[in-house]
């Protein structure tokens, strides 16, 4: 009980802050994001180490200057992206939508699953503004998507982000609950969506090279799918310019249940491998990708 009301105390004394945050100007905001950066990259350098050691190990055809501009890069998007995602909680419908757009054909696709009555998983990565993603997909589109997550460690955080993606009615989900849950709508038209470049334990995981290293990847995506026989969607979201995205997306796999193992996994990783290729820097390189080894026992 004590717990509980830190919590409260906490998240309701931190909410005016986040709030003043979501209402600043743009440019007020990307002033902000730039002082941020000169923080976290120039004064802290917040996991500097581990976002070169990731860069050298999956670019070693880059120069040390080349890594090193590719860096500066990730962090003046990763301080961005982290105060754009504040904006959601006041963002009105209409600059959400100018901020954060469908491609067309992307579109026609989920219109189509929906014209069909046919739920779908959706895969994607850390890459671009995620969180925008999902607004602009609850605004957008007719089925309703439901966000599989795993819950922060902090749960001030974990409640502001969860009034931040559930703003304009998407479900969240927590990866524990993510069967029963899924049973429980599985008469809706529905778009579960799942984050795939989350580092699994390295008992069961699928294993593949991915920027040139053993990577672990999660069966869940590819299993639910098999499962439930829903069709998988690739999505990624691409920076057009500062503060500015464009939402793609393409059928992965119409019938998963069909599929050999593994084939959906690997067709994902493929996918984000060659979208952060194009555009290295919108990349979440802070995170520790490659902390499991593969197990030879």
């Amino acid at each position: 009980m004590a717990k509980n009301k830190k919590i409260n105390i906490s998240y309701y004394l931190l909410l005016p802050f986040w709030y003043l945050l979501s209402v600043l100007p743009f440019p007020v905001l990307y002033l902000l994001a730039d002082f941020a950066f000169f923080i976290v990259y120039r004064v802290t350098g917040y996991r500097k180490q581990i976002v070169l050691t990731n860069l050298r190990n999956s670019f070693p055809e880059k120069t040390e200057a080349e890594i090193n501009d590719i860096a500066r890069k990730f962090y003046g998007y990763l301080c961005d992206m982290f105060l754009e995602t504040f904006v959601t909680l006041t963002i009105s419908r209409k600059k959400m939508l100018e901020r954060c757009q469908f491609d067309p054909e992307a579109l026609a696709l989920f219109n189509r699953m929906a014209d069909e009555d046919k739920s779908s998983v959706l895969v994607m990565g850390h890459y671009g503004n995620w969180e925008w993603a999902g607004n602009t997909f609850a605004l957008c589109c007719r089925q309703r998507l439901y966000v599989i997550y795993h819950p922060l460690a902090s749960e001030s955080f974990n409640r502001l982000m969860f009034k931040i993606r559930s703003r304009f009615g998407n479900g969240l989900i927590a990866m524990k609950d993510t069967g029963r849950a899924m049973l429980g709508y599985r008469n809706e038209v529905t778009t579960t969506a799942f984050i795939a470049d989350q580092t699994p334990s390295n008992t069961y995981a699928y294993w593949t090279n991915f920027l040139n290293q053993d990577t672990p990847v999660f069966w869940g995506t590819e299993k639910i799918a098999g499962k439930f026989n829903y069709p998988v969607i690739y999505v990624t979201v691409k920076r057009a310019k500062r503060g500015y995205y464009r939402i793609y997306a393409e059928m992965l796999e119409e019938n998963p249940a069909q599929t050999r193992e593994g084939e959906i996994s690997e067709k994902h990783t493929r996918k984000l491998e060659q979208d952060i290729k194009e555009q290295p820097e919108i990349w979440l390189w802070s995170h520790r990708r490659w902390k499991h080894s593969r197990r030879t026992d």
